[in-house]
């Protein structure tokens, strides 16, 4: 498998990342069995967050044995230097490892004060200096803290939101990257899975030698596509570029990505989804979302608080309560036409 070098971390990863946020949803062996296959088909990136429930932990058991020929990128969400250690040693503990390769923050609402000798910052520089982490990274939806944090000079790697989809703003970020010799890390390729056609924005994605694509992996024919894209490459041809336009002109405008930064909602809105379900009926079999236990769950926005949590969290800028309104209508109009 193809391999790059992630900016001045000079690694060498394949362009194929393993995105291990999915893995949550499986069984440990369900998700031994599809790292491990990562693994033997040439995969040697794999980008986890202690936030991800037990992600970590199966990550660490299914190639801890083969710790030396993998590189691992995890994060923390933490608020302050001393819940960042905490997080980074429940960490090496459920990887299985003495150091983590790619160290990132996850998704600060600003970037810590590389001042502040008590700060996030100063705990990063500590952790590497004990030799706990190698590389210090950044991920985020804003665009403005990403390209701060791009010139900054104190980020060694970016995580983004990249895919055929991004807009000429966010493909300046990638520009960005390369200038500064910060490694690109692309998330959501897929678009939070309004992106039905994986090819196509593959080949978009190829055309960056200076960005790795995080690809969400929960079912082994997931892989085996990605692994088969990769051992033959699509070409970026008028074809490909029919079906991207296709897909910009579907989803133009602002829509949820799916995040999940909104949650948690007081009255238990599956916001992520509802928010999308215009979406998700035309672009993805729908029959699924017709059932009495979605219509429920859909039915629970009428429920709304106004609470505000959604929509002040929203990295987007979405209205969200207004969104998920929308939603609900076209939901039930779709659903009387169809069920």
């Amino acid at each position: 498998m193809k391999k790059i070098k992630l900016g001045r971390t000079n690694l060498m990863v394949s362009r194929v990342g393993f995105g291990a946020l999915p893995i949550q949803r499986i069984s440990l062996k369900e998700a031994a069995y599809l790292l491990r296959k990562a693994y033997d088909n040439g995969i040697n990136f794999f980008d986890t967050a202690r936030g991800y429930t037990d992600s970590e932990e199966k990550i660490g058991y299914a190639l801890s044995d083969v710790r030396s020929n993998i590189i691992i990128a995890t994060k923390s969400h933490a608020k302050d230097k001393k819940t960042l250690f905490e997080h980074l040693e429940t960490s090496l503990k459920n990887l299985k490892t003495d150091y983590i390769d790619i160290y990132q923050l996850h998704n600060p609402s600003e970037l810590p004060d590389p001042n502040d000798p008590d700060g996030l910052y100063s705990g990063l520089l500590e952790a590497r200096q004990k030799g706990m982490i190698r590389f210090i990274g950044i991920t985020n939806h804003r665009l403005n803290i990403a390209l701060n944090a791009v010139a900054s000079g104190l980020y060694d790697t970016i995580q983004f939101p990249l895919s055929s989809l991004s807009s000429d703003a966010d493909l300046k970020l990638v520009q960005e990257a390369r200038e500064h010799n910060v490694g690109f890390i692309a998330m959501k390729p897929l678009s939070g899975g309004l992106i039905t056609r994986a090819a196509p924005t593959f080949a978009f994605l190829s055309q960056f030698d200076n960005v790795v694509p995080i690809w969400g992996i929960q079912r082994e024919w997931e892989l085996d596509e990605f692994i088969q894209l990769e051992n033959n490459p699509p070409a970026l041809d008028e074809d490909m570029w029919k079906v991207i336009e296709q897909d910009r002109k579907e989803l133009q405008g602002s829509f949820c990505r799916g995040c999940g930064y909104c949650l948690p909602c007081p009255v238990d809105i599956p916001i992520p989804f509802a928010a999308r379900m215009s979406f998700l009926l035309k672009r993805a079999p729908y029959q699924g979302y017709l059932s009495d236990e979605w219509n429920e769950k859909m039915e629970r926005i009428e429920s709304c608080t106004g609470c505000g949590h959604c929509k002040a969290h929203c990295p987007y800028g979405l209205d969200t309560p207004a969104l998920l309104k929308t939603m609900l209508k076209e939901y039930r109009e779709f659903r009387a036409l169809h069920k």
